[in-house]
Formats: structure tokens, sequence, C-alpha cells
């Protein structure tokens, strides 16, 4: 059972939920006088106190937080500090690390992957930084082994930094936020609300973590009951769960759109710490005797069965045990997103996958931080062992996170009883995640323990006739299906022993291969910088007035960042912008970057002074009393979306829009924080529009004193559509901050650094 509260609620000693009311208040101030108000039972949460210890500003709404530490994998790393470079960094001046991940294999577009490795242990060793080579360790793996501690924060270029379950309030977001760290500036953000999420019970041997938390998701996505807030994990339920399973419940806390999480912290999180040859990093953490939560999610551990998150979203919940008793419905349903995905253009049939009323998939894969994890896969070893996956079309790959696990899994047998079982056994990479590794064929439909199951993320493309289908499942259930062949089978329908076995982490695999120049920059060093890796291009200050060209407009309920700018293929160009930019909105609108690339050929020559293409809008904007010129006008592309930004961090689906030459996004909300904040770091304007939009496809927008109107923190203005005639309409934009509004109008963070400088 999963419950939400329609108000918020009190929790007294961790564990008396009391829902909010005039009189729920009184009678706690009756027990407890230091509870003056409601907003003095809020400084009782756990997130309260870690967010305040971090908080440097004298507003305790308006904060502007300090982190203890930075994390980066090879598709974002080179970006950020190209950029940090250029706003003034000289050295790290907190522990940063820089990851290898991502672009692992180094097996699409010759050198360019290994060449970015090659920058990146420059970088640390002329900064002072942490670099792990590919292969050694996920990203959220090595921070958890090596960096989370009990009270800290840190700030990662990717969406999933998630380390709650080890008391580390820990945020995802794009590499403009890293930038601002990394030259001595501040995250600011008013203080997220927090929701209490209440666990209750035990699961059952044959429930993982997946399991549980696709089941929150599938409650939470779509209401927005969690987004940007903080979910804090509490209730005696905590206590029944090992510190992996933890683990693998809070990485997916991102798929709610939350801002971060944490959980309070026993003597489990103790025992992890003292593994892990840190028990310093530990210390308890718990709500206080009284803490307020701005809502509350309820969840009997006990009744979460088997599940499945289908095509096309992790929200798309279902038990394993629904989905196949109403499989050919629900197949149907998902054939014809399917077909409308690719325009129709490709052959799709799930149907033919159910047969003689049971369900065949083609694809297992276990990976990366949220299914990679030592306790999946011992239970994935535990219910193959003696078992075969079979000779047939059915695959599983299974990816330990990080090479002491690894080592800890051969040791103990369970990597020898996967293969004896026919599973390929892989290296720590997040590649199946986003469409680099275990591709699947043209129709197939895999089953993975890894974080996102969005369109065309697992490597397909619907312009080229490919779709293919992933589904998120826990390990167990993956296993349970292995071991049939493909069957889709439910860890609930199998008998399995399952073993408890002792982590023995040996740290001695990182000293010997990691490079740790933490607080020893060589500022000396050059950094080794392959021909692909580019600087970022100029991008001009905002003018007094804007002019837009809508370039796209897409209408569907939420547009992931994977649909703004691809995953996989696209990896080996993240350290080119200009090669990169070429696949914006591929995969969603082909013909974007052609109509972006001709308005910012204009847009150049309006910069040269050469009017010669807008002499018949600037005249029809002239006949609604605006002067308007070269001198006083910037013009760029724009797009609209429902709610854009579903999904990673990753900057690039807003500078590549930057890149292209656009000054704006309009939309009817923005899907995460993070998202809006990209916008905002690359110079463009993140505007709100209420209604269904006036503006058509090739239309020009026109706002008049938009700089003037940004710079005053303006919420509501005039814009104006001008075709024939000119047409006003209002636009909106939420709060900026000052150091927001200033980026905007500076073109960029590198330019607002830069003249921050200048003028100091």
């Amino acid at each position: 059972m999963i419950k939400l509260y329609d108000r918020g609620a009190y929790v007294i000693n961790g564990t008396e939920i009391v829902e909010d009311s005039t009189r729920a208040l009184e009678e706690i101030q009756s027990k407890y006088d230091y509870v003056t108000s409601k907003t003095e039972a809020q400084k009782g949460t756990m997130a309260y106190g870690i967010i305040s210890e971090h908080n440097i500003s004298d507003s305790d709404e308006a904060l502007q937080l300090k982190f203890d530490s930075l994390t980066s994998h090879d598709i974002t790393y080179v970006g950020i500090i190209q950029t940090a470079r250029a706003s003034g960094m000289e050295t790290f001046p907190i522990p940063y690390v820089l990851t290898n991940c991502h672009n692992t294999l180094c097996a699409v577009g010759g050198t360019i992957n290994e060449d970015d490795h090659k920058f990146a242990l420059s970088a640390a060793q002329k900064y002072g930084g942490i670099y792990v080579p590919p292969h050694l360790a996920v990203i959220h793996s090595y921070n958890r082994e090596m960096m989370a501690g009990c009270g800290k924060m840190i700030l990662g270029s990717d969406s999933h930094t998630r380390y709650g379950a080890l008391g580390t309030l820990a945020v995802g977001e794009g590499g403009g936020e890293l930038v601002k760290q990394l030259v001595g500036k501040t995250y600011d953000i008013n203080r997220p609300e927090v929701i209490a999420i209440y666990l209750t019970g035990k699961p059952s041997a044959s429930v993982g973590p997946q399991d549980v938390m696709l089941q929150i998701i599938g409650k939470v996505f779509k209401n927005g009951y969690v987004k940007n807030k903080v979910m804090e994990f509490i209730g005696d339920g905590v206590s029944a769960l090992d510190i992996e399973f933890r683990n693998g419940i809070d990485v997916m806390t991102t798929e709610t759109t939350c801002w971060s999480s944490i959980w309070c912290t026993d003597e489990k999180v103790q025992e992890y710490f003292v593994a892990h040859d840190r028990a310093d990093d530990f210390k308890a953490l718990n709500p206080k005797a009284v803490a307020y939560y701005d809502g509350m999610v309820y969840v009997d551990l006990s009744e979460i069965k088997p599940s499945i998150a289908l095509p096309f979203h992790p929200s798309n919940v279902y038990t394993i045990e629904e989905f196949r008793a109403n499989a050919p419905e629900i197949l149907k349903k998902i054939e014809d997103e399917a077909r409308a995905l690719c325009g129709g253009e490709c052959d799709v049939d799930l149907l033919g996958k159910y047969r003689d009323g049971e369900f065949y998939v083609d694809q297992g894969v276990i990976a990366g931080c949220s299914g990679g994890t030592f306790d999946n896969i011992v239970a994935a070893a535990d219910i193959l062992e003696g078992n075969s996956i079979g000779n047939g079309n059915f695959s599983l790959s299974v990816y330990p996170e990080s090479q002491p696990a690894y080592r800890a899994l051969v040791e103990n047998g369970s990597i020898g009883k996967l293969m004896d079982a026919g599973a390929i056994i892989r290296s720590a990479f997040c590649g199946p995640c986003f469409g680099a590794g275990d591709t699947p064929a043209h129709n197939e439909f895999s089953i993975r323990h890894t974080t996102r199951n969005f369109p065309n993320r697992e490597g397909s493309k619907p312009r080229g006739h490919q779709m293919s289908f992933v589904a998120l499942m826990d390990a167990k259930s993956i296993a349970a299906t292995a071991m049939n062949g493909g069957k889709l089978t439910g860890a609930d329908e199998i008998e399995a022993a399952y073993k408890k076995l002792d982590y023995k982490f040996d740290k001695s695999i990182y000293e010997k291969r990691n490079y740790n120049g933490l607080a020893h920059p060589e500022t000396e060093k050059s950094l080794l910088m392959g021909p692909s890796i580019k600087d970022w291009p100029a991008m001009p200050p905002m003018k007094e007035h804007m002019l837009l060209k809508v370039s796209s407009m897409i209408f569907d309920e939420v547009t992931t960042t994977d649909e703004l700018i691809p995953s996989g293929e696209t990896s080996s160009y993240r350290s080119d912008p200009y090669k990169l930019s070429e696949f914006t909105l591929s995969r969603r609108d082909p013909q974007y970057v052609n109509r972006a690339k001709e308005i910012r050929t204009e847009s150049e020559a309006l910069l040269n002074s050469d009017e010669t293409a807008f002499e018949n809008v600037f005249a029809r904007i002239k006949t609604a009393g605006f002067e308007v010129s070269a001198d006083n006008v910037s013009y760029g592309s724009s797009i609209f979306a429902k709610k854009p930004g579903d999904g990673s961090a990753r900057e690039h689906a807003a500078s590549c829009q930057k890149v292209l030459g656009a000054w704006a996004n309009f939309a009817h909300e923005y899907a995460t924080k993070r998202y809006r904040s990209n916008l905002i770091n690359w110079g463009m304007v993140p505007f709100i529009i209420k209604e269904e939009p006036q503006f058509k496809m090739d239309d020009y927008v026109f706002i008049p004193h938009l700089k003037k109107a940004i710079l005053a923190g303006n919420a509501t203005m005039d814009a104006y559509i001008v075709g024939q005639e000119v047409t006003p309409f209002k636009i909106n934009i939420d709060a900026l901050t000052k150091d927001e509004r200033d980026i905007i109008v500076s073109g960029c963070l590198i330019n607002y650094y830069k003249e921050t400088r200048a003028n100091a």
C-alpha cells in the first residue's frame, strides 16, 4: 500500500504521524513547548539541518549553498572545466571527482573518447582533483564508496547524484551549477519543501529495491507530488532494509523529479562506513522529536509486489501480475505510442511476443548505479545457480558497479554462478542506461535494472525506422525471467535460496589506479587538449529588445532531455559544442537544426548591422510604436514545449540550443529545476505561457524592453506576435535571483563571470 497525504503532517519521535491541523499543533505545543509554530516544527527535519549547515546567506529561505564535494563523468566534465577556465578558475577549490563511466568504451568517434579521458587526468593534475580511470567504477558507486558522509552535501553533473541512504544530501544539476562552485560562488535556491517517505513493514524476499521505488514513482510523478522537493525517508521500515537495498531505492528518487533525498541513519550505515575504512564519516541522523513535513508518502513495504515499468517512462508502472493479466490490451497501447513516436515509419510488433498466454522478452540487463550493486548481483546469482538462460534469442548482461564490488563477487562465487548460467559479465559502465551498450535489435524488448526507459534512450533511432523497447524491473525478477529463457516471470513465482554474503571492500584497487591530487594542484602542467575538444563559441549579451522566431513546437505532455539532445550516439561529441549541436531535437524534430541555423545566420548578420532580412518585420513592429534596429534588438530562435526537461541533468539540452542561436524557451512549466537552471546559465530566458500558445511555427515574437524587465525582476510582461498584424499577449517568468537575471542579460554564465572579473 502506498498512500499520499493530501496535507502536511507532523511526525513525533520519528514514528507517530499527526495530520496537519490547528488542533494538532496545539496538542503538540502542550507537550513540546519549544514548538512555537509550524515553521519551527519544519526545522525538525533532517533536510533542514543539513541544508542550514551549508547555507552561507543571511536568509533562512533564500539559500546560498556551498557543497562539500563535486563529481562529474566523461560526458560532462570537459564542458564544465572549459566553462570554469573561461570563468576564471585557477584550481579546484573543493574536492572534485572525475569518473569515466559513460564514454568508457572508446568505441565510437575514433580517438575522441580517450582524448577526453586524458584531458580529465591532466585537469585533475593541474587543478588538484581525483581521476577515476575507465571501467573502475560507476560515478555514483564511487561516490558512495569513497566520498559520501553523514551530513555532507555533494553536487554532481548527473541527475542521479543521490547518496541520501548514506546520510548525504546530494543534488544532480547541469554543469553551470558546478562551475559556480568551482569559481567560489554559491548554489542559490529557495528553501525546498520536505516530503516524508514513511516506510513501514518489511519487503518479501522476492521484492527488491527497484520494485519499491517503481511503485512510489508511479504514485508521485504525474501529479508532481515531490517535484523539486526533498524526499526524507523515515519510519520503522527503514531498519528492515540493508544498505544496498536503500541505495537502490534512493538513486531512483531522481525519476520522481524531486530535488534531493535524505534518510535517517543507523548501525547498518555505520557498518557500511566501517567496511569502507571511513568510520569517521558516520553520524546518526534522525528527525527531531517533532518534525513537520509538507506532505507524506506512506509505504507499507510488505505489500509491494514485483513490478515492471513499461515503455516509455519509469512512471508507467504495473505489478508483473497485473501486466500479465492484461498484456494484450497494454501491449497494443505501447505499440500505438511507438508508432506515433516514429511517425508511423517503424514496423512495430509487440503482440507477436505474447504467445500462449505468456509474454517473452529478448534481453535482460542488470547494470549501473541502480542495478549493478553487490546485493542485487548476489541475489541474481542465487536465482540462476544451477540454471541456464538457454541458447535462444534471450541474452543477459550483468555490469558490477565497481571494480571492488566485482572482485568481491568473484571471490564469493556469484560471478561464477552467473557465468555458468550463460550471463555475460561486463565492467563498470553506464552504457545500457543511455544507449551506449547492449542496444537491442529493432522490435526487441529489453528488461533492465537501470534507471530510465524513455523513448529510444536505449539506442534505437525512430527516424531510421528503428524502434526497440525497454521496461524497468528489479534484478530478482530479471533473473527469474532469465531462468525461464525470457518468459516474463516475477521473482515471487519461483523458489530461491537467497544468501546473505559479506562484502569485503578492497580500497587498494582505487589507491593503485586512481590519481588523487586533492589539495595538490600542479598549476604549471598543461591540459591535454585532443583535436575534438573545442572552446565554447562567443555568445553576445542581450540588447534592449528581443525578437524570437519560433523554430520548434512540441505538444507532448512531457519532453525529456533525451528528446532535446539524444544520448548514446552523441556521447563522443560532448566536448565539441558545434558537432554536438547538430543532434539537437534530432529524434523529435529532425528539421529543427536547419531552421535554427538559418535563424543563427540571420542573427549574425544583424549583429553586423545588416538589417536586410528584417525590413518587413521591423516595419511591422514600428507600427506598434516601438523603435527597433540592429543596435537595440537581440534576435534568435526559440522552442515551445509543454513541459520540457524531464530526465538527465545534462546541460547540453540547453547549451546546444544556445550554440544554434537560441535565446529562449516557452513552456507551460519546466519539468525540473535543473533544466530551467541550464537554460538560465546559457543565457536563455525560461518563459512561461499559461495558456495554449497563440503563436505558430515560424512566427516572430517580439518582447520590448526585455532586458530592462528581467533586470527589474518583472514577473509578467507584454509580448507581440508579429504577423500581418501585431498581436499582443502576456508572458511570464518565474522568480529569478539577481545573479540569474545578470547571467541571462550577459548572454551566458561565461560572459557574466568575465564581466564580474573585469569590474572587480
